[in-house]
């Protein structure tokens, strides 16, 4: 288990770890301002538009192989990034180390469901949310460290080195420890699918997470709007396929149901409002305040530390109040958010009571999100592993994606004009916290039993391992 959690935790520091780096990149490469966006929205936009597909490519070959194969090319890409001599070089290795990280992502949570059970599988989330917070957070603290200690003279380039070492390890630990391979299917991988998928997530993915910075030019807006076509067409080429006896890239029919389609909206909404968070408030502290990149880094310690947690308490609560956990997690979120809203916006600076309402915000967030991947993951019968992870991975960089873009929108826009902006954000965050604590009502409303259960059709039973 410890080997898999690696492969989130790397991929989500190197989708925060290159935003410190920005300026020491465009004074050693001389990268112009387009070039300097792809360095970090390079590695998104391959990381989000990838990640179905690579949870496919799991089910297909197997999740261990996919897996390995993944962390070595991450590996091989974080070496060329960190010797790249130009900043096209360097862009293009960042695209290619979001491959890998696509690749080696989504199986993490494919091995949880296919090899742990009940209290074994409680754990293993917890662990996984510890590894997806601390991830993030990690990647802006150790960017900064990093780049100031300038170790060997590599300055910014050890934030992509300091992988290489770490990558073969996790290797050679995956060989020797990771369980075979034991769940592969015979599955053709649907290329159409992962062509209309691919095509559709980029006309999402590209403009909101390069479109704040540049202005909103009218291709971005475009993309958005062609965005919804695009989707009805890759859902009607799932559905043809599915009606030929086929082997659609994602089970449409599954996903569907009301407990899943819920929980999944809820995701994504209750997580990207973190991933605002994380934007706008490294903006405040960093702009407003005058932190360093570390010392704003540690500011958000209390907030994995309360997330790593909540998973840890989720496990023993009963299971009634289980059921119940995603509604109060967001409202506690929601809660939290309204809380530094209330301080920021009267001009009152404590660093304390910051970090002791971030913590709170934390825990919100964790209860929620280890109980709605529980649920996910106990409604959802084995066989559709690949899909909840696949889909539960790529709702979730989407929300990311949404929420920097409309919230980082927000904040620079009320900067402009002396106001308040990171308390007003902040508020913002609170409402749609609020609005995610509805969507988990919804969610945990529809009964993992009869009819719900009937539609996944004879699957292998929860708790009991197949293959």
């Amino acid at each position: 288990m410890p080997v898999l959690l690696v492969g989130p935790f790397m991929a989500q520091a190197d989708a925060t770890i290159a935003n410190v780096a920005t300026p020491s990149i465009r004074d050693d490469l001389g990268a112009s301002g387009p070039l300097l966006e792809l360095v970090v929205g390079g590695y998104l936009i391959a990381f989000a538009v990838l990640l179905i597909t690579g949870a496919r490519l799991g089910q297909t070959y197997g999740y261990r192989r996919v897996f390995l194969l993944g962390v070595g090319l991450f590996t091989v890409a974080s070496l060329l990034c960190g010797l790249a001599p130009n900043p096209t070089t360097l862009v293009l290795a960042r695209v290619l180390q979001g491959i890998g990280a696509a690749l080696m992502f989504p199986q993490t949570l494919t091995g949880i469901q296919l090899n742990f059970y009940d209290d074994a599988r409680a754990r293993a989330i917890g662990l996984y949310a510890i590894a997806l917070s601390t991830g993030a957070v990690v990647g802006q603290f150790l960017g900064g460290m990093l780049i100031c200690a300038d170790l060997a003279g590599t300055h910014w380039r050890a934030i992509f080195l300091i992988n290489v070492p770490v990558g073969v390890l996790v290797v050679l630990a995956g060989l020797r420890y990771l369980p075979a391979d034991t769940h592969r299917t015979s599955r053709r991988l649907d290329l159409a699918g992962v062509s209309a998928l691919s095509i559709a997530l980029m006309l999402v993915v590209v403009p909101l997470i390069l479109g704040h910075s540049i202005g909103w030019p009218l291709w971005t807006l475009a993309c958005l709007v062609l965005a919804g076509p695009a989707i009805g067409g890759f859902l009607i080429i799932q559905r043809r396929v599915a009606a030929r006896g086929g082997e659609p890239l994602i089970a449409v029919s599954v996903l569907a149901r009301p407990a899943i389609t819920w929980t999944l909206v809820t995701l994504m909404i209750a997580t990207g409002t973190y991933y605002a968070l994380l934007f706008t408030v490294a903006q405040y502290l960093q702009r407003d305040l005058r932190y360093s990149a570390a010392a704003s880094g540690l500011t958000l310690v209390p907030w994995v530390a309360a997330f790593g947690l909540a998973g840890q308490l989720v496990r023993r609560l009963p299971e009634r109040a289980a059921r119940r956990a995603p509604v109060f997690g967001c409202l506690l979120l929601a809660a939290a958010y309204a809380a530094i809203a209330a301080v920021t916006l009267q001009r009152h600076h404590n660093q304390a009571l910051l970090m002791t309402l971030l913590a709170a915000g934390g825990l919100g967030l964790g209860v929620q999100f280890s109980a709605l991947i529980g649920h996910l993951t106990t409604i959802v019968a084995t066989d559709y592993a690949a899909d909840i992870s696949g889909v539960s991975t790529t709702v979730m960089q989407i929300g990311a994606a949404v929420s920097v873009a409309a919230f980082g929108t927000l904040y620079f826009g009320l900067a402009t004009h002396a106001t308040n902006a990171f308390g007003v954000t902040v508020a913002a965050l609170a409402l749609t916290a609020l609005a995610a604590s509805l969507t988990a009502y919804r969610a945990i409303r529809q009964s993992p039993t009869g009819s719900d259960a009937a539609a996944a059709g004879p699957r292998t039973p929860i708790g009991a391992k197949s293959g």
